[in-house]
């Protein structure tokens, strides 16, 4: 049971990390300046909603999709770690400012959901676990830590206004460098794993 509970921790982890919380409640904060507290909550809802089904689907049907267009798992993960080492260069280098957004645009699934929760990194990351859990037991650790995963990404959203006023932006800013690097760690250990699979 123990080890149970600690890879579900640490997927979540992994991948409540790979959705760039700083870079999304940075855009949110931007996207919904002139939104009344109602259409933020339904923004909020929607992008946590939205992220759960997508990276569910990619996680039950990506080895479908290696077979579809021939790729080789290895292949993949080496692919997916380099775009994962550009997105935490990318954060390791942004400001706390993001680009304006259109004002009356629904910006809950573009660009929040996708592309800055599930950008190319993380569909790739997350395809790949999904083909490498092997077993029943680490496919439902994997969907439950979607899950969770998910609902943190909404419930940042959904208190971002208390928490730009307890980080403000320079502590945004702060948070998405350490969300940077612990990203390129992520990205390090996919890409060794998938050339090491692949030499032997």
């Amino acid at each position: 049971m123990d080890g149970v509970m600690s890879e579900l921790f640490s997927t979540t982890l992994r991948l409540f990390a790979l959705m760039t919380p700083p870079a999304v409640l940075s855009a949110f904060l931007s996207g919904t300046k002139n939104y009344t507290a109602k259409q933020k909550r339904r923004t909020a809802l929607s992008t946590g909603s939205a992220v759960f089904i997508i990276a569910l689907i990619l996680y039950f049907f990506g080895e479908s999709i290696f077979g579809a267009f021939g790729f080789t798992l290895d292949a993949f993960r080496i692919g997916s770690g380099t775009l994962l080492f550009l997105t935490a260069f990318s954060l390791m280098n942004e400001t706390a400012e993001h680009p304006s957004m259109p004002v009356d645009a629904d910006i809950s699934v573009v660009p929040l959901a996708i592309p800055l929760c599930m950008g190319p990194a993380s569909i790739g990351t997350v395809m790949v676990m999904g083909a490498s859990a092997g077993t029943v037991e680490s496919r439902l650790i994997g969907a439950c830590s979607l899950l969770i995963s998910s609902l943190g990404v909404m419930a940042l959203l959904l208190m971002a206004e208390q928490v730009e006023k307890l980080l403000h932006k320079t502590g945004i800013a702060v948070l998405s460098k350490l969300t940077g690097l612990l990203l390129a760690a992520i990205a390090a250990q996919v890409i060794f794993t998938g050339i090491h699979s692949f030499l032997q």
